[in-house]
């Protein structure tokens, strides 16, 4: 059967282990990625965040209780549900990995129906909490992500480029003479604006770790890792010129359009970095593309 699921699975196994077995039941349905090593697992759910971890606590010298208690302590991956597979648990090492934060066992053999079921139950899961998630992180007006969402994913991207040792970039927009656009035509169709803003973002992003957010009114922001300033002033001028270029009609078909200023920053972060500096940088850029005219791009030359 031709593994159709869309869900991601990273299987952490001890390499003296004999997997192949639950290797053949999980390809029926998903496309499983295996390692052996502790730390190769944690860059990977760093990097690739699997929907969920299958985790062996026969894990050579760093056991698999270290590395869920390192998992479970962890900001970006706590949230991951993480099934262990034992040999044959005990009542107390059962206790341990539930009071860890694992969310059940598997036990050697697996048995195919048995451990289709308890993936299935914990996907099923993710998916729900995804689903609410998402309602709370999604701008209502423009459907694409809100203020919520950008400060997770900043964090995130903040330390996924530390770890690639990559430059990041941030651009801030706010819609030019705003408000006297809504004293002209009324707020309704200030939000048709808004809208066409969002659709503008969204169709200029073409890598599927870019992100757009509505930060609040009319301000905005576009996040881009493994992006320098020269990469994201290409981006900037595409949306400046989109925006400037479009038309937005009135409910009664009067063609409107409107203008952008755009702030840039570019940095190659660090741990021990803050990512708000990022941001203050964009504003400050922000705000002399607005003295100094409006419907253009400012950055650092």
């Amino acid at each position: 059967m031709e593994a159709q699921n869309q869900s991601s699975i990273l299987v952490v196994v001890d390499k003296n282990s004999n997997s192949e077995d639950l290797r053949r039941i999980l390809q029926n349905e998903y496309h499983p990625e295996f390692t052996t090593s502790g730390k190769e697992a944690v860059n990977i759910i760093l990097d690739h965040r699997p929907d969920l971890i299958l985790l062996d606590l026969c894990l050579g010298s760093a056991g698999g209780f270290d590395l869920l208690l390192t998992l479970k302590e962890m900001d970006e991956t706590r949230n991951i549900p993480v099934i262990l597979l034992t040999n044959n648990a005990s009542v107390e090492d059962e206790e341990r990995g539930l009071r860890l934060g694992a969310v059940d066992y598997l036990t050697r053999p697996f048995h195919s129906a048995i451990v289709t079921a308890r993936i299935r139950i914990q996907l099923d899961m993710v998916k729900h909490i995804r689903t609410i998630e998402r309602l709370g992180m999604i701008d209502a007006l423009t459907d694409i992500p809100n203020r919520r969402f950008f400060d997770i994913r900043i964090k995130e991207e903040w330390r996924r480029t530390c770890r690639r040792k990559s430059c990041i970039s941030i651009l801030m927009l706010d819609v030019d003479k705003f408000k006297n656009y809504n004293d002209t035509y009324g707020h309704p169709q200030g939000d048709r604006l808004l809208k066409f803003i969002g659709k503008v973002l969204m169709d200029n992003l073409h890598r599927p770790s870019d992100m757009v957010a509505r930060l609040g009114g009319e301000e905005f922001a576009v996040l881009l890792g493994d992006t320098d300033t020269a990469g994201a002033a290409k981006v900037a001028e595409a949306i400046r010129r989109d925006v400037e270029n479009g038309v937005v009609l009135t409910q009664e078909g009067e063609p409107t359009s409107i203008t952008i200023s755009i702030g840039i920053s570019s940095i190659i972060p660090s741990m021990d970095g803050d990512f708000m500096e990022l941001i203050q940088q964009a504003d400050k850029y922000l705000y002399l593309a607005k003295e100094n005219g409006r419907n253009r791009i400012m950055f650092k030359e």
